[in-house]
């Protein structure tokens, strides 16, 4: 019996859907999110978990349910007792078996398109016997591993250029570290984006139907059919003729401009009637004056950097195209970027709308084109392959130019020893200022200390504080971590702070305990940052995120 066809009637009479089609409702909610380029980056990705305790089940859950094209479990554990209370992808029956196994077993359960195998070698040890093991892979997750392991995997990853994150429950607090020599966004997606609409810089062709709307509003039908960016950009060209200037700045000149816009109501009897066209010009008359069309001061800094100053042949599309940018800014009489092409809704004719958006698309493509030129030049002045910055990835570029980030981590010191940062305001050592507040992100702060300091603590006694009283909290102990902490300050520079008592006692107390209701925030946020770097989109987390269940606090050091 012949095979259905993908898209033909199957034997049963429904129809059937082709892999593409089938993807697309398989994983909807996702794409609404980071669209179809996103899911196909997923669902080429390959991810490997290192430790299946359920900070990386937790991780790993999320990326399968999302549509990773397959997954590697390495663990070396065996499923005991205590894996049955803090790990939902274990049951009792897994006793004894291979913990890699079971939690693989269970998370192919979850996706049957996604493909699963595990390796049962301890982690640790993989890392230093066949670092080749990750070279396969397009993420590594690290979860559970003590500082010296973490940075021997970061020092593996980073060379090959595989962005890593590591995940870390212990007791009531939690880590997430994003580890990546260079990553760069062009979808950084921010909440709030201001839409280039070129008001005070009108080419000549916007500024050509700016500039008929005056006939337009002698017709009471056709005044109300006025896309309300042509009448900001009128407004705004009559502003700069009587005021010598391209928009108002002061509150005052701010309360006139909108004044003026008030006037273009019609009035009957003297009482002036509302149309909203007009209305909309006076609530988006902010756009005049916050709008511009120069680049951000994070792009300059961009265009100042060293990978963009000196490109090679081995640059990236991406250099390649911020290179490309910075050339055409410098070429441009207003020093403006390419238009992004895209308005918000407005309150018009079709017709009239429909015109003004083929004139900002057309704008928006010719710069595009100009800007692709610069690429394919600078491009070939440095050896790069051009078949490399396609025409689909200069135009989002150019899209998103105003909103292109670059992350860099520096990479991890086997003690783990806090990073020192120095803050844009004040200059004072982000941890120092930290462990200094006196509510409670002095405590959160501690934790990122104490955490380290119980590694070094398990290098010399093979275990960690209070992981034998039960819960007893050892005096002796807690003298030792406490000393072990305040050098590992000392050692980093950081000097005349003292961590919290009650900080060192209560991370003895918790002995190095995996809990699960910590854990899952930890391995969700872990998922979170992995599909920011699968998919390019967003902005990854520029160093380590503390987090403490006690206080319900967070902290950021990058």
């Amino acid at each position: 019996m012949a095979s259905a066809e993908a898209g033909s009637p199957s034997s049963s009479g429904a129809p059937t859907c082709s892999p593409a089609r089938e993807s697309r409702v398989r994983y909807d909610r996702g794409m609404r999110i980071w669209g179809a380029e996103g899911q196909d980056a997923l669902e080429r990705a390959s991810v490997c978990l290192l430790h299946a305790g359920p900070t990386g089940a937790e991780a790993l859950k999320n990326l399968v349910l999302g549509g990773i094209r397959s997954f590697t479990v390495v663990d070396g554990e065996r499923v005991g007792p205590q894996d049955l209370g803090n790990n939902f992808m274990i049951d009792q029956d897994a006793l004894g078996r291979p913990r890699a196994e079971v939690v693989t077993a269970s998370l192919k359960e979850l996706n049957e398109a996604v493909g699963g195998s595990y390796v049962v070698d301890e982690p640790a040890q993989l890392i230093s016997s066949n670092p080749s093991f990750f070279h396969e892979y397009d993420l590594v997750i690290g979860a559970q591993l003590r500082c010296s392991d973490a940075a021997a995997l970061d020092a593996v990853c980073r060379e090959r250029g595989i962005p890593l994150i590591l995940g870390r429950a212990y007791g009531l607090v939690g880590l997430v570290q994003v580890c990546v020599a260079e990553h760069c966004v062009v979808e950084s997606k921010p909440d709030n984006t201001i839409e280039d609409l070129r008001l005070t810089e009108p080419w000549p062709e916007l500024a050509e139907a700016a500039a008929q709307v005056d006939a337009g509003l002698l017709d009471d039908h056709v005044r109300g059919h006025v896309p309300y960016a042509l009448l900001l950009i009128r407004a705004a060209a009559a502003w700069a003729a009587t005021h010598g200037a391209p928009f108002p700045r002061t509150s005052a000149e701010k309360a006139d401009f909108k004044e003026g816009l008030r006037s273009l109501q019609r009035c009957i009897e003297g009482v002036p009637v509302e149309e909203e066209n007009i209305t909309e010009a006076i609530a988006n008359a902010h756009r005049v004056w916050s709008g511009s069309s120069a680049p951000t001061p994070e792009l300059v800094r961009l265009f100042q950097d060293e990978a963009c100053q000196h490109l090679r042949a081995g640059s990236s599309p991406f250099w390649i195209c911020v290179a490309a940018l910075s050339r055409f800014v410098a070429s441009n009489a207003a020093g403006a970027l390419p238009l992004e092409g895209n308005i918000p809704d407005m309150h018009a004719g079709s017709q009239e709308f429909l015109a003004l958006q083929r004139l900002y698309r057309a704008k928006a493509e010719a710069d595009a084109q100009e800007v692709e030129g610069l690429a394919h030049d600078v491009a070939g002045a440095a050896g790069a392959s051009v078949s490399r910055v396609t025409s689909a990835y200069v135009r989002s570029v150019c899209k998103n130019a105003r909103r292109l980030r670059v992350i860099r981590c520096p990479a991890l010191h086997p003690d783990g020893l806090p990073v020192r940062t120095e803050p844009e305001k004040g200059g004072t050592d982000a941890l120092r200022q930290a462990l200094a507040s006196e509510d409670a992100t002095a405590s959160t702060a501690a934790f990122s200390v104490l955490v380290p300091a119980a590694d070094r603590y398990y290098r010399t006694h093979q275990r960690f504080p209070g992981s034998l009283h039960g819960s007893e909290v050892p005096e002796g102990e807690v003298s030792q971590l406490h000393a072990i902490a305040q050098g590992l300050l000392a050692e980093s520079g950081i000097s005349g702070v003292h961590l919290p008592e009650d900080a060192t006692t209560e991370l003895v107390r918790w002995g190095g305990a995996e809990l699960h209701c910590v854990a899952a925030i930890i391995g969700s946020i872990a998922s979170q940052e992995a599909i920011k770097l699968l998919t390019g989109q967003f902005v990854p987390l520029a160093g380590t995120l503390f987090y403490s269940t006690v206080h319900a606090t967070s902290l950021l050091f990058a």
